[in-house]
């Protein structure tokens, strides 16, 4: 009682059976469930963008020139708010809407002349840091051939050193 018609219809089901579950494969795994664990995604990007300025900041405007970074790193902690601001400006300034609610927060790291390593705040307190902030830390190494005379500590090294700028960056 088989024919060659019940033949192609078994093949027909045995087919849209196979495509079903591809389909459903395809579907299943090109979903994503954004989850409490991605939350670190928007911290990656403001990662990148406060090392981007960075770099812009270390990069200088002409040929065997200082950048201003250097500059402002020489200007010891005096500076330290104008590095803050110049910093947040260069993190502002992007296309898309407005990010007014960045907030920043300068550290820097040197040697002393005792051999230890010292970090100080380089810029003001801000006054809405409580220090639970959700905040994410852009570094960069500026090299001082010369210790500056002013603004920074006595007990810094008198010798040429690298110095690390840390930065937190947290929106408020």
């Amino acid at each position: 009682m088989v024919n060659d018609r019940g033949q192609i219809y078994t093949m027909e089901g045995v087919a849209a059976g196979l495509i079903m579950l591809l389909t459903a494969y395809i579907v299943i795994s090109t979903t994503s469930i954004y989850t409490p664990g991605d939350t670190h995604i928007p911290d990656m990007q403001l990662e990148q963008l406060g090392s981007d300025v960075l770099a812009m900041m270390d990069t200088p405007d002409t040929n065997g020139g200082e950048s201003r970074l250097i500059e402002l790193v020489r200007g010891g902690t005096g500076t330290g708010d104008a590095l803050r601001d110049e910093f947040l400006a260069g993190c502002k300034m992007r296309s898309g809407g407005p990010d007014d609610d960045l907030r920043a927060q300068v550290y820097l790291s040197y040697r002393t002349s005792g051999g230890s390593v010292k970090m100080i705040p380089l810029s003001s307190t801000d006054p809405e840091f409580t220090g639970r902030e959700n905040t994410v830390r852009v570094t960069r190494w500026v090299q001082l051939q010369t210790r500056p005379t002013t603004g920074m500590p006595g007990d810094m090294a008198l010798r040429p050193q690298a110095v690390l700028v840390e930065v937190l960056l947290w929106r408020a």
